[in-house]
């Protein structure tokens, strides 16, 4: 098994699509004015519009912007560069500054427009940086 992509509901494709480009530094493949992927060297970000709902069942399957238990994370290679590259665009939504993390990652978190939360991080101490070697 392989975990391939995670999917954000939302009533603004347009926004969110806007905010994770701005935060990632890619560009989405828009398939429809509903449905848009970010695609990063191991999984996916999927976002579609509360529209999508339909093809799982209807409208009671998932609510947009009510996400209380997961958070969305990147893997960065310098999570003090990105929060200098992002403070401003992100000044209204930051929950925590760069700190670092008992497990030894130093981590960058804040809200999307959704609020969902959103981790950048990088591992910083030995046993850290030795889980994610070779990895991308």
């Amino acid at each position: 098994m392989n975990l391939v992509s995670i999917r954000i509901i939302t009533a603004d494709v347009a926004q969110l699509v806007n905010f994770y480009e701005q935060v990632t530094g890619l560009s989405a493949v828009q398939y429809t004015a509903d449905f848009a992927e970010l695609k990063t060297p191991t999984t996916t970000l999927a976002i579609g519009s509360t529209k999508t709902l339909v093809f799982f069942g209807g409208d009671d399957v998932a609510k947009p912007a009510q996400n209380s238990s997961v958070i969305i994370e990147f893997r960065v290679d310098d999570v003090e560069k990105e929060y200098e590259r992002l403070a401003d665009f992100l000044q209204n939504s930051i929950v925590q500054k760069p700190t670092t993390m008992p497990w030894g990652n130093k981590s960058l978190l804040f809200r999307d427009p959704d609020g969902n939360l959103v981790n950048l991080f990088t591992p910083v101490t030995p046993e850290a940086i030795e889980k994610f070697e070779g990895k991308n």
